[in-house]
């Protein structure tokens, strides 16, 4: 997912909720989501790597 989102010169902070308590906490915050891979573009949540719906976003 992380090349996806450079080939689509996409900025992106990698969190990782597993040994940062403070990236955990804030991920939660942001989406409700805990243990999944979720994606957040300008706000709106995509939960796991749904490609349609992140091109949808970005465009």
């Amino acid at each position: 997912m992380k090349e996806y989102l450079s080939q689509k010169g996409v900025s992106f902070k990698e969190l990782d909720v597993s040994s940062d308590e403070a990236a955990r906490d804030e991920m939660h915050k942001k989406t409700g989501m805990m243990a999944v891979p979720v994606i957040a573009i300008d706000g709106e949540v995509i939960v796991g790597f749904d490609r349609q719906a992140i091109d949808k976003k970005l465009h």
